[in-house]
């Protein structure tokens, strides 16, 4: 007779911030996405909140590169969910992308969409 295998603990689950996670973690240095972008390209056009919401817990974990997300007209929006709130800023500057008044200049140049990029 066949030995039965428990499987629950080798089951994982995957929710839409993980997946959200996992394209940001691909957004290039240098480089800016916004919400939408990645809300589209995860076939969840109208869910860009959601990607904000992913992306304000995601502010401690190192691995992703949250201050790379911006609103679509390159306004550092979530900026207050970091530490301090110009550590978004610095971390982009950081990345030679230039930051005035809240907003990432040439933001065109800048942006990477994951839907013609991947």
């Amino acid at each position: 007779m066949a030995k039965r295998i428990k499987l629950k603990s080798a089951i994982k689950t995957y929710s839409f911030f993980d997946d959200v996670f996992e394209v940001a973690k691909l957004i290039p240095k240098g480089r800016v996405t916004s919400y939408g972008a990645i809300a589209a390209y995860l076939g969840t056009k109208m869910s860009a909140r959601m990607v904000g919401w992913a992306m304000n817990v995601a502010h401690g974990d190192e691995k992703i590169p949250a201050h790379r997300v911006v609103n679509r007209i390159g306004l550092l929006t979530g900026k207050h969910h970091f530490e301090t709130p110009n550590e978004m800023q610095k971390k982009l500057e950081r990345e030679k992308i230039k930051i005035v008044k809240d907003k990432v200049v040439d933001f065109e140049r800048h942006f990477w969409d994951p839907a013609r990029e991947l």
